[in-house]
């Protein structure tokens, strides 16, 4: 009889290891289980990463120049030639657009890059876009007397060329015309999904 007990509360004890051990096995299971679908979402979540094609960056090239700042401005230019008898004298008004911004050519090799939700862009120096930025259409003489050459006009051109350049293009305008470009560049880029975006332009 003592035996059967025996055997009776050993049979319980397994029992209950047994149910001990089933639970312990489930729940490492259930960790495992857990461990594996946290790394499925974290490699789901890289996988979203941004990442700019090859051919966003070829139409962002191939717009060339880009306009960040227009100053109009206008010079009266005056020369003077002496005489035996008169003085002669010629008074010219010239009318110019300056335009100032980057030309995407002059960007450096890989001036762009992304890292996830990063990008980061270098644009070239910002200068004057066009040279020919008086407009000989709408210049006028203002006072003219005695005769004057094609070659006399032509110096006096060259003098309010270099007076509008000396007028317009001063630190205060290159410096909103590249505040401009990289408020510019950053919409952009955002509006492609970027969260961050860096822009930065080469000073020389």
């Amino acid at each position: 009889m003592r035996n059967k007990r025996k055997i009776g509360e050993t049979i319980s004890r397994l029992q209950r290891w047994g149910i001990i051990a089933g639970l312990l096995a489930a729940l490492v299971f259930i960790v495992v289980l857990c461990h594996e679908v946290k790394e499925s979402s974290v490699e789901m979540g890289a996988s979203e990463a941004i990442d700019i094609t090859p051919t966003q960056i070829q139409s962002i090239e191939a717009i060339g120049q880009w306009e960040f700042l227009s100053i109009s401005n206008e010079e009266l230019v005056d020369t003077v030639r002496k005489g035996l008898l008169r003085d002669d004298e010629l008074v010219r008004i010239y009318y110019g657009t300056l335009r100032l911004g980057v030309d995407m050519r002059q960007a450096p090799p890989h001036w762009l890059s992304t890292s996830g939700d990063t990008l980061r862009a270098t644009l070239p120096k910002i200068g004057l876009l066009d040279r020919n930025f008086i407009d000989e259409a709408r210049t006028r003489s203002f006072y003219e007397s005695g005769r004057w050459t094609a070659r006399d006009r032509e110096a006096m051109y060259q003098k309010a060329h270099r007076q509008m350049l000396k007028r317009c293009l001063t630190p205060a305008n290159l410096k909103t015309a590249e505040e401009n470009a990289k408020a510019q560049f950053e919409q952009m880029f955002r509006s492609m999904g970027y969260k961050v975006v860096e822009v930065r332009i080469l000073s020389e």
